[in-house]
């Protein structure tokens, strides 16, 4: 079998739960969804072997793994999972919620886009981690979703006043809601990948 995979690197978590800690990270090309504020250039990428993915993690020291992309779930299998963990490795999957994750996956990060894509349904019935990227949008609905730690994150719109005021929204968010935690993009501060 063969997976469409933009990059594999090495870097630190930037954001939610696991800011600073050290990972591999495998990129997954393409994506079920057209997100306007995307900041993830995931369309390109090349077919590789699942022995390949396993030999190109396995360069890296951390343990941590995390599946991104794009949408991961378009292309995690069983196979993979197993491969990474039969390596050694703790498998994080970052995903939109909009399609079935696989057995296997030790940690679930949820950023939910229903915000924008009123057909975007939540079809995980749950998640470790519910990491929402706000744009002004509606909090309220995001309650309903089954997750252990909740992370509002400032969306980037690339103007430094919108950010600012958007920063200020989600303090004065958690200030009041205090169920949820801000979770900052660090990797784009410290300038790393």
């Amino acid at each position: 079998m063969t997976y469409r995979i933009n990059e594999i690197f090495y870097s630190l978590q930037g954001e939610g739960y696991y800011t600073g800690t050290a990972a591999g990270f495998i990129r997954f090309s393409g994506c079920n969804l057209k997100c306007p504020f995307c900041d993830t250039r995931h369309e390109n990428g090349s077919l590789m072997e699942l022995g390949e993915i396993i030999s190109a993690i396995s360069r890296y020291p951390a343990r941590h793994t995390v599946l991104t992309g794009g949408e991961p779930s378009l292309w995690i299998t069983d196979e993979l999972t197993d491969a990474l963990h039969r390596a050694g490795k703790y498998i994080a999957v970052e995903t939109n919620g909009t399609r079935p994750l696989p057995e296997g996956i030790d940690w679930i990060t949820c950023s939910p886009k229903t915000d924008i894509f009123s057909e975007a349904e939540i079809r995980i019935g749950r998640c470790d981690e519910l990491k929402t990227v706000y744009n002004g949008q509606d909090m309220s609905a995001y309650g309903s979703i089954n997750a252990t730690h909740r992370f509002i994150q400032p969306c980037d719109t690339g103007d430094p006043e919108t950010n600012r005021a958007l920063l200020a929204e989600c303090i004065r968010f958690c200030k009041a809601h205090p169920e949820w935690r801000l979770s900052l993009q660090t990797h784009k501060y410290i300038n790393i990948r």
